[in-house]
C-alpha cells in the first residue's frame, strides 16, 4: 500500500467528524489535489474559504503535525499516482457478480481493510492497551452486532491465558457490567463509527467507574475516540451495501489478535502453561 493511499485513507476517514470549516478545507484539497502541494498556508485558506487556522486544524485532525509536515505527505503521495491508477479499487456487492468476482474483491476488500489499518494505527497506542491488558484484574468487551462477534472472539482467545473477561453484547448487560468496575479493570469498547449510542453511554459508566477504557474504532475525530484512555484505530472504505461491516469486522479481529499475542509474549512463562493446557484439552476431544 503506497502513500498515495495513506493519504486519501486519512481524508475519508477523518471527513465524517470534521466541523464545517475543517471539510470546507477539505474538499477543496480533495477537488484540487495536485495543486496543493504548491500552495502557501495563507493562498489555500483563501481558496478554500476559510483561515489560516482552519487549515491548521484540518492538517491536525488528519494527524500531520503542522501544514508543512502535511504538504511534504502529500508531495510524496503525489509521485506514486501513476502506479495508484493501476490498482484495484474496493468493489461493493452487485447483482449478477460472479462467484469467481466475489471471491476476488471480498477477499481483496479484506485484505485492504487490515494494510489500510495498519497505517493508521499507533504503535503506542497498541503498546498502552497491551500494559493496561496485562495488569488489569478485569476485562469486559463492549460491543453491537458485527463488533459484538468481535468482543466473543475476543473472550475466547483471552481466557486461554486465564484473563479473567467477558463479552457482553446487548446493551443491558453493557450497562450493567460498566456500572461495576473498579479501578483496576478495564473496558474495551468495539464501534466501527464510534458514535453508538448504547457504546458512548458504556463509556460514560466506565469513566464514572474509575476504570481504564480502550477503544477499537475507525480513524476519526469520534466522541468515542475522543473519550476513550487509549485509542486503537481501523480504517475501512465506506459503500452502500453494508459490506462495509465485513472490512471492519475483520480490521477489528486483527487488531484483536495483536493484542491477545502482544500480551501473552509479555506474559509468556505465566501463560505458557494455560496455553498448553487449553491446546491440550481440545485435543483431546
Amino acid at each position: 500500500m503506497n502513500q498515495s493511499n495513506q493519504v486519501e485513507i486519512r481524508l475519508r476517514d477523518a471527513k465524517p467528524n470534521m466541523t464545517r470549516t475543517e471539510r470546507m478545507v477539505c474538499e477543496y484539497v480533495e477537488r484540487r489535489l495536485s495543486d496543493i502541494p504548491a500552495l502557501s498556508i495563507k493562498q489555500l485558506a483563501k481558496k478554500s474559504g476559510t483561515s489560516e487556522a482552519s487549515v491548521l486544524r484540518f492538517c491536525k485532525t488528519l494527524g500531520y503535525r503542522g501544514y508543512r509536515d502535511f504538504i511534504l505527505s502529500l508531495s510524496s503521495a503525489l509521485g506514486s499516482l501513476d502506479e495508484k491508477a493501476e490498482e484495484k479499487k474496493y468493489t461493493d456487492i452487485r447483482p449478477g457478480d460472479t462467484l469467481e468476482t466475489i471471491i476476488e474483491n471480498v477477499s481483496f476488500n479484506n485484505t485492504c481493510s487490515i494494510e489500510e489499518t495498519l497505517m493508521v494505527l499507533d504503535k503506542g497506542q497498541v503498546e498502552k492497551a497491551v500494559t493496561l491488558l496485562s495488569l488489569a484484574k478485569w476485562v469486559d468487551w463492549y460491543g453491537l452486532g458485527a463488533s459484538g462477534l468481535v468482543c466473543q472472539d475476543a473472550q475466547q482467545k483471552f481466557m486461554r491465558i486465564k484473563k479473567h473477561c467477558q463479552a457482553l453484547t446487548d446493551s443491558h448487560s453493557i450497562r450493567t457490567a460498566a456500572a461495576i468496575l473498579d479501578k483496576e479493570d478495564v473496558a474495551v469498547l468495539v464501534s466501527n463509527s464510534g458514535t453508538t449510542k448504547e457504546i458512548l453511554d458504556a463509556l460514560e459508566l466506565v469513566k464514572e467507574s474509575g476504570a481504564k477504557s480502550i477503544a477499537i474504532t475507525r480513524y476519526s475525530k469520534s466522541e468515542l475516540a475522543l473519550g476513550a484512555d487509549v485509542i486503537l484505530n481501523i480504517s475501512t472504505p465506506e459503500v452502500t451495501f453494508r459490506s462495509g461491516a465485513m472490512g471492519s469486522r475483520i480490521a477489528m479481529l486483527n487488531v484483536v489478535d495483536v493484542l491477545f499475542s502482544a500480551v501473552a509474549s509479555k506474559e509468556y512463562d505465566s501463560v505458557k502453561e494455560y496455553l498448553d493446557r487449553t491446546r491440550g484439552a481440545l485435543n483431546s476431544r
